[in-house]
């Protein structure tokens, strides 16, 4: 099953669920007004979301066209959004970052920052920043949806609370990075909003490409066309999506529509840019750019400037972006004269 939340002029926009093939989606008013209400009553919306989408793959009814330009993040605002560290590859690539610190990295327990969940974007919304010399940079990530937890849950009570997955961009302010973290309560200003994709799926809609509670399918991720990495999600993994929700309500219990987020998608590989059509790459610029002063002495690749483009998506086998794309442009922020 695949839902979306399309505008409709409220805060919470209006749930849609999307054709298999991603082409029509049909308004599920009846059944749920917007995300959050579906998942507060998951038991009993879920089966009639899914017997919608039932019908409309069968031709049933006709729907409309689905135009993701039109969709907001599937969860447009949430109780809670947070980030874990599913990849190791990706600390010990960052950590010689301004900032950051060895006794920071962590095999044995994942790392979680708690990011705001006020204003998530649309996969189409600029990426606005204040200034153009934040050295801004994105985050491609996995994210899912999930109903509520109890605290110091089993393993399967975590995998079995997962709803929805789906595809974020966790945008970093690195020249903030450091400021935060010295400051000694983590990350806020270097942590802007984080985007998402238009459309969410339940696990069992990815079939084979859902297992051991992570995503086995190619992040793709390109900036001005160019492409700068497509690692994939279900490599290299040290912490799966139960590991983190788990660490995440180790003190605490997590209402449903709390968001998760695994962290940077990173392979290990000694790869620089170009990118080959074969090749794994990178799924944030930091990376890039330590494997640049480490090979060349400095670092080739800027961070993002406004003007940028930023595409991202998961690829199936078949070519297909089950999530739909990230696409977005950088901003600098419109100052009143």
């Amino acid at each position: 099953m695949k839902l979306a939340t399309l505008r409709n002029g409220r805060p919470d926009g209006q749930l849609v669920v999307v054709s298999a093939d991603g082409q029509r989606c049909v308004a599920a008013g009846r059944i749920a007004p917007h995300l959050q209400a579906a998942l507060d009553d998951w038991d009993n919306a879920a089966p009639q979301l899914a017997a919608l989408a039932s019908e409309l793959n069968a031709g049933a009814i006709a729907g409309q066209v689905f135009e993701a330009s039109q969709a907001l993040a599937p969860l447009p605002r949430a109780y809670q959004w947070i980030d874990g560290s599913g990849y190791m590859s990706h600390l010990e690539r960052v950590r010689t970052l301004r900032g950051s610190k060895d006794a920071e990295l962590q095999s044995t327990r994942p790392l979680l920052y708690q990011g705001g969940s006020d204003t998530l974007l649309a996969p189409t919304a600029a990426i606005v920043v204040p200034e153009n010399d934040l050295a801004l940079d994105f985050e491609a990530e996995i994210a899912v949806i999930i109903g509520p937890v109890p605290m110091q849950p089993s393993r399967e009570q975590a995998a079995a609370a997962i709803r929805l997955v789906t595809i974020c961009n966790d945008v970093s302010l690195r020249r903030l990075v450091a400021e935060d973290l010295q400051g000694g309560f983590g990350f806020f200003h270097a942590k802007p909003s984080t985007s998402f994709g238009p459309v969410a799926l339940t696990p069992d809609a990815l079939g084979d490409a859902w297992r051991d509670n992570r995503l086995h399918l190619p992040l793709r991720v390109e900036v001005n066309g160019n492409l700068i990495g497509q690692p994939n999600a279900g490599r290299d993994v040290q912490f799966d999506f139960a590991d983190l929700i788990m660490e995440a309500a180790r003190t605490r219990s997590l209402a449903g529509g709390t968001i998760v987020g695994s962290g940077t998608v990173s392979n290990r590989h000694d790869e620089t840019l170009p990118t080959k059509r074969d090749g794994i790459g990178f799924a944030c610029l930091a990376e890039l750019r330590t494997v640049e002063k480490t090979k060349f002495g400095r670092a080739r690749t800027p961070f993002l400037q406004p003007g940028d483009s930023l595409r991202i998506a998961a690829i199936d086998g078949a070519g297909r972006a089950p999530f739909g794309e990230i696409n977005q442009q950088v901003a600098l922020l419109d100052r009143p004269a």
